[in-house]
């Protein structure tokens, strides 16, 4: 399923012909955004699973180890490793027993040097209700894509999934209107205990979170465009700077103006990847209405130049 889903992708998708399996970014970049491919689904319900293969070929029109994006979740758990696969612009190395969840509008590239072994599980937006998007934090971009599970979690993990796995290769025991219920129930189940794991992974890595860190950056998803004064964040949220520090210390290990600033050059490089705007809108978009200012900040956070940013991934 997995290599039928990627050629799927790749059959139907060159570079600015706008066809079935892939669109070009908002602005014309050439950047694709795959679909959810349900006709490949078994029933057309709204998820896939299968194995992860080696025989899986890239296309020249549509390689899939350039960067795009997806919109719909995509669930991998690895048989082996090190694989690496970039998310949002940042490489991780998973290992067999490690899982990578990458969510709807992420940005994220296969690796062509890495072999992808294990099971792969799709799923589209919409499939399951909002009661269980909501439980299962189906769209926390917060939390870490890459996933380590303890024995035992990984243990009840790929029951989950093999039982999911089974449901969904039965088309015959049920009508289709049931097994599709139970096929919810069984990927509500699964995704329950990884939601779980993402949240201890999220709690370990940042040691503590509480709730004036989490106002802080709520706080900064909204207003990073506009706003990258830890001043005025603590103002706003009614806490002294001190406070802030701590918070944001103690969550994540670095600084209130730190988060921001990470925020904002991911939101750069989104923009440069996706869209064909010029680098002075790229900069007013992210809150600097001077394009030499932009620069010089975007260059001393990743080391290049918007532009040559840009041109690594045309």
């Amino acid at each position: 399923m997995a290599d039928r889903t990627r050629e799927a992708a790749d059959d139907g998708a060159t570079e600015g012909d706008g066809g079935p399996h892939g669109d070009r970014g908002a602005d014309g970049d050439g950047i694709r955004t795959f679909p959810f491919p349900a006709e490949l689904a078994v029933g057309g319900v709204g998820i896939q699973i299968g194995s992860m293969g080696t025989d899986r070929t890239w296309h020249a029109d549509a390689p899939l180890h350039r960067v795009h994006r997806i919109d719909f979740h995509v669930v991998m758990l690895f048989t082996d490793g090190p694989v690496r696969h970039m998310v949002d612009f940042t490489e991780y190395e998973a290992m067999a027993g490690d899982l990578l969840w990458i969510r709807p509008g992420q940005v994220h590239r296969f690796s062509r040097e890495s072999v992808y072994r294990g099971t792969v599980l799709t799923m589209q937006p919409g499939f399951l209700p909002r009661a269980t998007v909501e439980a299962t934090g189906l769209y926390r971009y917060d939390l870490p894509p890459l996933l380590r599970p303890g024995p035992a979690q990984l243990t009840a993990l790929q029951a989950a999934l093999d039982q999911l796995r089974r449901e969904y290769e039965d088309t015959a025991t049920l009508p289709l209107s049931l097994h599709t219920a139970v096929l919810r129930h069984s990927l509500t189940a699964f995704l329950l205990r990884l939601a779980h794991l993402a949240a201890s992974s999220s709690r370990a890595s940042r040691q503590q979170t509480d709730s004036t860190f989490t106002r802080f950056r709520d706080a900064v998803e909204q207003g990073f465009p506009a706003n990258h004064s830890v001043s005025a964040y603590a103002d706003a949220l009614g806490y002294s700077r001190r406070t802030l520090v701590r918070a944001v210390r103690a969550a994540t290990g670095g600084t209130p103006k730190g988060f921001i600033d990470k925020r904002v050059v991911l939101e750069a490089q989104r923009l440069l990847a996706h869209t064909d705007l010029p680098i002075g809108r790229v900069g007013a978009a992210v809150g600097f209405p001077d394009a030499a200012n932009f620069s010089k900040f975007f260059h001393l956070h990743t080391g290049r130049t918007p532009a040559a940013f840009r041109a690594e991934l045309r």
